[in-house]
């Protein structure tokens, strides 16, 4: 258990904490959340002891274990992926001389009745129980699990961690975070530099922990999948709400409504007391009546509205240029660096108004394809850029690619011509930058705020093609929504490569996964693609299970292959008319949603609970039958299989 007892931070003449105090219960999964610069990282780093606050502390047990992720962090040098991973377990390693020198140290006693021998007994006994709580037996494999589930493949473990880029070394440091099973896990933005599947894969083991964990993201599917209790810090102070993210965001409003309301209820109460004191002040038949509201008022306890803190961008994209119909073409694309070949006889056509993601495992090609459609990178094969086609580029490493020494105002009026050149400080204060921010050097930005800078240049001039590489890292939730706005809103082509599933949800009409060297299109939104991949990896299983029986039993005779084939065949109309059967059913419940839906949004219908009752059950009903879908279709599909088995048997 971690006490937070009134917190004071001040930096300058700011108090950046105004009393917080909260407490981290074993096995609570808190979500920390606040726009950027609210001090959520500078609160983690009170809570490891890396800043000492002005008032208040910071307790927790004795023997008391943190696993903490910081967002920027000082890599290692001069080890394998492997072995700096192993360096998590140093206490393991101690227990391991110690288990040795006290094994030792009894084999060369006779004394076995004497205290001295019984000590050493009960010293070796807790070495063993420690020693096996952190794992000892099974470090090696817990290390090797851990690695493949944050995305690194065996040949990489022999790999120097030199040769990765920082954001594979944040996997390393995440893995001996882990690995060193700490009561409480504290994580900073753990999911920026994640793919898809490892943050699928971290959410499960981070559901599965046994300690509790505290953890920044701007990630709102991630919150909603892992936590229980979100902490909002906001105007200095922690507002504590013991439900997910999404759920928050509800009751947050809900709170600053009806404090509103009792708000303003109580000041008409006092205006109606004062008006009662000023009228009867004088009256002598009144004194006591007056006197008696004068303490009223002194009495009462002033209600006040929780500060908010309403800051946020504000943008749309300029309108995008007409280009002709083909935007981008490829055909036998391929790239290699050196040896290492990433895309392989890619071809690929991308047309006007067309919103893409590309999704997959670094390393798979995807900011090398973004860089290749912007004629940074050579490659061999075709690539056809189409007519009056102009490119907006937001780079993953846009940190590295701001002049530290200019400013925030230099960095946008160097680049701006013509006319827009006078929006600069417009365009600068619709991303946050006003007032003494504009002279700000690019050296002491924050993460978030170098993006909202890089954004910011891609409303210098109107483009049609907008290629955006990883553009929601470091933004905070609510800039996220904006931004995902302003692209839903923008009528070019857009490509955008991110691992954020829910910013990609209803931006992305297509998805692009990068595998194996090539490219494998998805059509539908993210939810569809990662639906897909769910089925596809349970029919790879069974692919593999059908041809490892294949091996072992293949002694049919025609006469049982025939039955065989009749009785799949038969298997396969029933299972035909039942998903038939499902998905008018499907069908049907989407026409009475849409209708109620409809019906709702009509103001004389809005206190109707008989109707919101039906909306919300047809939901669930709904709900209901898209699952018996994927398993009436998933149903099919093996019974499908199966006959096209026995056919070829």
């Amino acid at each position: 258990m971690i006490s937070i007892e009134k917190m004071i931070v001040q930096f300058g003449g700011f108090e950046l904490f105004k009393d917080i105090s909260f407490m981290i219960n074993p096995k609570d999964r808190i979500g920390l959340v606040g726009k950027n610069g609210a001090g959520k990282s500078t609160l983690l780093k009170c809570i490891v002891g890396e800043i000492s606050p002005d008032k208040g502390r910071v307790s927790y047990p004795q023997d008391f274990k943190m696993g903490y992720l910081p967002q920027q962090m000082i890599y290692p040098k001069g080890r394998t992926v492997f072995d700096e991973a192993l360096t998590a377990f140093e206490e393991v390693r101690k227990l391991e001389r110690q288990i040795e020198s006290l094994t030792k140290a009894m084999n060369e006693r006779t004394d076995y009745e004497s205290d001295g021998y019984m000590k050493l007994i009960h010293q070796l006994t807790e070495s063993n129980e420690r020693y096996d709580l952190l794992g000892g037996q099974t470090t090696e494999a817990d290390t090797e699990q851990i690695l493949i589930g944050l995305g690194f493949e065996r040949k990489d473990f022999h790999r120097q961690s030199t040769e990765f880029s920082g954001g594979w070394k944040m996997r390393i440091e995440l893995a001996k975070v882990l690995l060193r099973r700490p009561n409480t896990l504290l994580l900073d933005e753990p999911t920026n530099h994640l793919d898809i599947e490892s943050i699928q894969w971290l959410e499960g083991f981070l559901r599965n922990y046994e300690g509790a964990v505290l953890l920044i993201s701007h990630d709102r599917k991630f919150l909603d999948t892992i936590t229980n209790r979100t902490i909002e810090i906001s105007m200095g102070r922690a507002y504590d709400y013991r439900v997910p993210y999404t759920k928050y965001v509800q009751l947050r409003q809900e709170r600053h409504e009806q404090q509103l309301a009792a708000y303003e209820n109580q000041q008409r109460m006092i205006q109606d007391i004062e008006r009662f004191i000023e009228r009867f002040r004088y009256k002598a038949s009144k004194a006591v009546q007056v006197q008696s509201r004068v303490k009223q008022l002194e009495k009462l306890e002033r209600i006040e509205i929780d500060a908010q803190d309403t800051s946020s961008l504000h943008f749309r994209f300029p309108p995008a240029p007409r280009s002709g119909n083909l935007v981008i073409e490829t055909v036998g694309l391929s790239k290699s660096y050196g040896e290492k070949k990433v895309l392989e006889d890619v071809d690929l056509i991308i047309e006007r108004g067309e919103k893409i993601a590309f999704v997959g495992r670094n390393g798979e090609g995807k900011t090398t394809l973004s860089r290749i459609i912007l004629n940074e990178l050579d490659y061999t094969g075709n690539y056809k850029l189409g007519h009056q086609v102009s490119i907006g580029y937001f780079a993953q490493n846009q940190d590295e690619l701001m002049d530290d020494n200019k400013t925030v105002f230099e960095i946008l009026d160097d680049i701006a011509v013509g006319e827009v050149r006078k929006n600069v400080r417009n365009i600068l204060a619709s991303f946050l930058f006003g007032g003494e921010d504009i002279d700000k050097k690019v050296s002491v930005l924050s993460g978030g705020e170098r993006s909202r800078l890089a954004m910011a240049k891609l409303l210098l001039q109107p483009y049609s093609l907008l290629v955006l590489d990883e553009p929601t890292n470091h933004l905070d939730i609510r800039s996220k929504d904006i931004l995902k706005q302003a692209l839903n809103q923008y009528e070019g082509t857009l490509i955008i490569v991110s691992h954020d599933r829910d910013f990609l949800e209803g931006l992305a009409s297509k998805v692009y996964e990068f595998k194996n060297r090539n490219l494998k299109e998805y059509l539908g939104g993210i939810e569809e693609f990662l639906r897909k991949k769910k089925i596809d990896n349970v029919q790879e299983i069974e692919r593999k299970d059908a041809i490892l029986k294949e091996k072992t039993v293949n002694n049919s005779t025609n006469k049982q292959l025939f039955a065989q084939r009749k009785e799949a065949e038969k298997r396969i109309r029933k299972a035909q008319r039942e998903l038939e059967k499902n998905e008018k059913e499907i069908e049907l419940l989407e026409t009475k949603i849409k209708e109620a839906n409809l019906l709702l949004s009509q103001p004389e219908h809005l206190e109707d609970q008989n109707l919101y009752h039906d909306y919300e059950e047809y939901k669930k009903q709904l709900e209901q039958k898209m699952e018996q879908w994927e398993l009436l279709n998933d149903k099919l599909e093996k019974q499908v299989a199966r006959k096209n088995k026995i056919k070829n048997s």
